[in-house]
C-alpha cells in the first residue's frame, strides 16, 4: 500500500537540519549510533507524534500534536530519530534519540507498505502505558497535525509494547482503544473500613 506520508512544517525540518549540522547538538544529544554514523545523516519520514489523552464522554479519543519525529538515517539505516516541538515561536528542535522504537518504527512502516488500503502514518503516544503505535490513519488527505482516530483506523503497536499487547499486529481503533483505554484509567481507591 502506498503510505501517504504527511509533509512535516518547514520549520521543524529546517530545525532539525540546523542540529544535525551542529556538532554540539550531535555531540551533547549522546546516541552512540548518531556519533558513530559514517557519511552523510538525513531526516526521513516525517510522522506527527499524537498523544492520546483519553476518552471523551461518549467514547471518541481525545488526542493533542506533540510534535513532529523523523528517521534519521544513514545509509541503509535509520540510527537515531529526531523530535521537534512547537513553541511559541513556532517549531524548534527538541532532542535526539535512539533505542528500540526506531528499528520498530520502520518495521512497522515496512509491514504498512504491505497493506491493501492506502492511509497517512502517524505516531500515538500512550504515555499512561509507556506505549508507543503507529497509526494508520484511513483518510490520507487529511493534515496530519489534525484529527482523531477513527474507530476503522489502525494501530500498529510498537516493540516494547506493555504486556498482553502483542507488538506489530495490527488493531483496529474500535477493538483496541478500549482495552487501553481501561488499562489507562487508575483503579478506584478503596476506602479503609471504619
Amino acid at each position: 500500500m502506498p503510505l501517504h506520508v504527511p509533509p512535516a512544517p518547514a520549520p521543524a525540518l529546517r530545525s532539525v537540519l540546523t542540529a544535525l549540522g551542529s556538532p554540539t547538538a550531535v555531540r551533547e544529544a549522546r546516541t552512540p549510533s548518531l556519533l558513530r554514523a559514517q557519511g552523510p545523516v538525513t531526516p526521513e519520514l516525517p510522522l506527527p507524534v499524537h498523544v492520546l489523552d483519553g476518552v471523551d464522554a461518549s467514547g471518541v479519543p481525545v488526542t493533542r500534536l506533540s510534535g513532529w519525529r523523523f528517521l534519521i538515517r544513514c545509509g541503509d539505516r535509520a540510527v537515531a530519530a529526531a523530535e521537534t516541538m512547537l513553541t511559541p515561536d513556532g517549531w524548534a528542535f527538541s532532542r535526539f534519540f535512539e533505542g528500540p522504537y526506531i528499528a520498530s518504527t520502520e518495521l512497522a512502516l515496512r509491514q504498512a507498505e504491505t497493506m491493501t488500503q492506502p492511509c497517512q502514518p502517524r505516531l500515538l503516544s500512550i504515555p499512561r502505558l509507556y506505549m508507543l503505535t503507529l497509526w494508520l490513519h484511513g483518510d490520507c488527505a487529511a493534515d496530519g497535525a489534525a484529527g482523531r482516530p477513527a474507530g476503522t483506523d489502525l494501530l500498529v503497536p510498537l516493540a516494547p509494547a506493555p504486556p498482553g499487547i502483542a507488538a506489530h499486529r495490527p488493531h483496529r481503533v474500535a477493538d483496541l482503544l478500549p482495552v487501553l483505554t481501561h488499562r489507562a484509567t487508575p483503579a478506584p481507591l478503596l476506602s479503609s473500613p471504619a
